[in-house]
């Protein structure tokens, strides 16, 4: 029998999802310094994309597995899916205190290997988390408060980049400006002391006698998880086989536009490459930018919780994805700095959708015993197009958009627009009642 989950106050819903700050302040860091870390290096443009292969490559290996593992896991102190944010939260500190000490670039490499497998181990039962504490009704405040804590997040991140840059002088042996190392400091830190506090002011519900039996019946072994997501991927509902098309060209998009914002800054605002001392002013420059859209999404995501009630989350997010493709349309043909930022507020209301909007789409559809590992598939989803992204886009940038930076970010506007066509096509199950 299935108990009736309780109403959370909405400073509960606050609390369980603060450690979503830290996962995504390391995010931040993720799309708006390691590329330049990797550039500082001596990384050429057209190798960045193989050098992102870690964070799809881990989250398509880590997430699914993960959500299987938790969705079989009950502790009476530490409960379902704390364990996994919290030993991935730690992982993740050590590492960000780590990277900026990279003397080589096969090193920075490998750290983001282990970052990113520690982030998708700590964020993927995050996802599952909302699904298993909040009834229907509160879960769409759940997900977008979730978005809330990725705007605030990554915009600190990146505003970070030039706070520190104004402070901090000088560069290491490696050639990596010491100004760096702040940003990747407080990272660590952000990382752990969030997820402490979610997991200290926010108890799981226990299972049920039924549901406790049924957790002691199931088959132990390393094997089990790889079996569970092979069932689950054969008995998905059809709506999560439309959000996948969805993601191709959604997620596709978004790894273009991080690995090439910086470059397209540089050429667009201040006519230079990725030399020199203008090329640290267009990376300080794109933090700012992507802050000021991250700003715009933790405004902006608790409105979309009274939008999605009125317009529908498939509409809400069609719109989204509309006003994304316009953004990265007009970006790379601005040259004034300031004039940068006004697409940017299109951009980050179409960010606090993405983040939070299409688990409302489809969380009506999955079976609660199975919500660990179904969050683990969509963000299968999710990597999957970047782990083609970063196979693939080296030789479409060379070949076809000519080596020009601000010609990604175009083929990202298109990539976005097909997106919100793809999301047309997608079915969600009405909302129910717990």
């Amino acid at each position: 029998m299935q108990l009736q989950k309780p109403t959370l106050s909405f400073w509960q819903i606050i609390n369980m999802n603060v450690g979503f700050f830290g996962i995504q302040y390391s995010f931040g860091l993720q799309q708006t310094a390691i590329n330049p870390l990797y550039t500082f290096l001596e990384a050429k443009p057209e190798e960045l994309p193989i050098l992102n292969l870690a964070g799809p490559m881990t989250g398509l290996l880590i997430q699914p597995i993960i959500g299987a593992m938790s969705d079989r896991t009950w502790h009476p102190r530490w409960g379902r899916r704390k364990p996994y944010f919290l030993i991935g939260a730690i992982v993740c500190s050590i590492c960000l205190f780590a990277f900026p000490f990279s003397r080589a670039l096969w090193m920075a490499a490998g750290l983001l290997w282990i970052l990113d497998a520690a982030n998708n181990t700590a964020m993927e039962p995050y996802r599952a988390f909302i699904a298993d504490k909040l009834p229907a009704k509160q879960q769409p405040l759940g997900f977008l408060t979730q978005s809330f804590f990725t705007g605030l997040g990554i915009t600190l991140a990146n505003l970070s980049l030039g706070f520190f840059k104004d402070i901090i002088s000088g560069t290491s042996h490696s050639g990596i400006p010491y100004w760096v190392y702040g940003s990747f400091f407080v990272g660590g830190i952000c990382s752990i002391l969030s997820v402490l506090w979610s997991v200290l002011t926010t108890p799981e519900i226990p299972p049920t006698i039924e549901e406790l039996a049924h957790l002691k019946a199931q088959k132990k072994g390393l094997l089990e998880p790889f079996r569970e997501i092979g069932s689950a991927l054969k008995n998905m509902p059809p709506v999560m086989w439309q959000l996948a098309l969805v993601y191709l060209f959604q997620w596709y998009a978004m790894f273009c536009y991080w690995q090439y914002v910086s470059l397209s800054i540089a050429a667009s605002v201040f006519n230079t490459d990725s030399n020199g001392a203008a090329y640290e002013d267009a990376v300080v420059l794109a933090g700012q930018v992507n802050g000021f859209y991250n700003i715009v999404t933790f405004l902006s995501a608790f409105l979309l919780v009274w939008m999605a009630k009125k317009m529908g989350a498939k509409w809400l997010h069609v719109t989204c994805l509309l006003m994304a493709s316009i953004a990265l349309w007009a970006f790379p043909q601005i040259r004034d700095r300031t004039l940068l930022f006004l697409p940017m507020v299109g951009f980050g209301i179409a960010w606090a959708s993405m983040m939070g909007i299409p688990y409302v789409m489809v969380v009506g559809s999955i079976p609660k015993e199975r919500y660990g590992v179904y969050m683990g598939i969509i963000n299968m989803m999710i990597v999957i197009p970047m782990i083609l992204q970063t196979l693939s886009f080296g030789w479409i940038y060379t070949n076809l958009l000519g080596s020009i930076p601000g010609n990604a970010i175009l083929f990202a506007a298109a990539l976005l627009f097909l997106a919100a066509m793809a999301t047309l096509r997608i079915k969600p199950a009405p909302v129910s009642h717990d």
